[in-house]
């Protein structure tokens, strides 16, 4: 935290002036008071601030005016907006806008002290390129260099990040990185695949439970809410979240608390929400099977990470750190590629993206009777060329269906070397519709 911190406080209101610079000072925090936006512009040009708190309803405008000002002008201060209570759309636009994060009325003090430090713990200077992520999400290609500078922008702030991608891209990694640039790294970082929790456990598993609250309920249980707390809750594969599930989810998230099962009382939590999935989230909410309004809530900045057929040039690079660090794990020296072989690499197009790169590449080294690794040891798949058949034998339409689900799921289960969990994600069904379609085609 700074020595001697500076904070800029703006609302029409002076008895909410007055709450804030209390709760401040005891901090060691100086205060500004503005009571509009041409006072706080006034302030803004003749101090150097470490926060700013404004309202969002002012005399002369509203505290957006000001998110974008000094997100334009100021960006190593950050600016955090007071809504009121349960206007969602207004936190959700301060976010989208710049904000550091939002706080409701009435202002709960131990959230405004909580939002304070993590905002006084920020690195002095905003960061102007994407250096130390460089050496953990790989690639020199101008989308990683992109994805790169956007994680150290994000990292500034709390807003929740939806980062999408297909499966092997390295979403988790991503998150991971958004978590240690920013002011919640002495924190706790917890991932959790909410595709793997069991419908009837997610509701303890999230938000905790008192002894005897259940049969089984032998003791208290924090959840995965607290035990982030401070930190950072990454939700994996949310699109997999049931739909009552997402509606406690979305109740948790704005009201910045939880109810564990079996307690009266509510507890008041301080995470950062990050979530993931490789789905098309919005195409599931326009079938239903996602909510419109928590949608909204996570997708308040997206993050795309490009596939890897989309930045073949980072192969090479990729290639050789893979190597490198499978010959330390196994002892032996580290094999290199022809270019016959990084060629192959670089022209198949990796369904299964990074993830798949490292299988191909550990099942090379294991198998590959050098320390040369040829464009044969790959056992890359052929493409095969699209069928467009002219007819069909009468009567025959199902049998073709299913010839085309039998080689789909096969190459599927040959990729992912007949895991069932990958294989289902990469065909983009679920775990228990690939198990059907193995018995219904006899593939058991």
């Amino acid at each position: 935290m700074k020595e001697h911190p500076l904070a800029l406080i703006v609302d029409d209101e002076p008895d909410i002036l007055e709450l804030l610079e209390l709760t401040l000072a005891p901090m060691g925090v100086a205060c500004h008071k503005a009571v509009d936006l041409a006072e706080a512009r006034q302030y803004l040009q003749q101090h150097s601030f470490d926060l700013c708190l404004t309202d969002m309803r002012l005399p002369d405008g509203d505290g957006i005016e000001l998110v974008r000002l000094i997100s334009q002008h100021f960006p190593e201060t950050p600016v955090a907006v007071i809504t009121a209570h349960g206007s969602v759309e207004t936190a959700v636009e301060a976010l989208k806008s710049g904000a550091f994060d939002f706080i409701s009325k009435p202002v709960d003090l131990q959230a405004l002290r909580n939002l304070t430090n993590a905002a006084l713990r920020l690195p002095l200077r905003y960061p102007q390129r994407e250096r130390r992520t460089r050496y953990r999400l790989l690639g020199e290609s101008a989308a990683m260099r992109a994805v790169r500078s956007k994680i150290a922008k994000l990292a500034r702030s709390q807003a929740p990040v939806y980062i999408s991608g297909e499966s092997g891209t390295g979403k988790e990694l991503v998150a991971r990185l958004i978590h240690e640039q920013g002011p919640r790294l002495e924190a706790p970082f917890v991932p959790v695949n909410c595709g793997a929790i069991p419908n009837e456990l997610m509701e303890s598993e999230f938000f905790g439970h008192k002894k005897g609250s259940f049969t089984g309920a032998t003791h208290d249980k924090r959840g995965l809410f607290q035990t982030a707390g401070g930190g950072t809750l990454f939700l994996d594969e949310v699109a997999d979240l049931p739909l009552p599930m997402q509606v406690k989810l979305l109740r948790a998230i704005q009201e910045k608390s939880v109810r564990p099962i079996g307690s009266e009382k509510e507890i008041s939590v301080d995470v950062r929400i990050l979530c993931a999935t490789h789905k098309d989230l919005a195409a599931l909410v326009k079938e239903g099977s996602f909510r419109q309004d928590l949608f909204y809530r996570l997708n308040v900045i997206e993050l795309p990470v490009p596939p890897l057929r989309q930045r073949a040039s980072d192969i090479p690079q990729l290639a050789e750190h893979i190597l490198s660090k499978l010959a330390g794990i196994n002892q032996i020296t580290c094999p290199k590629l022809t270019s016959d072989a990084l060629e192959a690499l670089q022209v198949y197009p990796f369904p299964g993206n990074v993830r798949e790169l490292e299988n191909t590449l550990e099942r090379a080294m294991t198998l590959c009777d050098s320390e040369i690794i040829e464009a044969k040891d790959l056992h890359l798949p052929k493409a095969e060329p699209p069928s467009t058949p002219t007819s069909l034998p009468v009567g025959s339409l199902e049998e073709c269906l299913e010839g085309v689900e039998r080689r789909a799921i096969l190459q599927a289960l040959e990729r992912t070397h007949y895991n069932k969990t990958a294989a289902a994600k990469l065909l983009g069904i679920t775990f228990r519709a690939l198990r059907y379609r193995l018995k219904k085609l006899e593939l058991e």
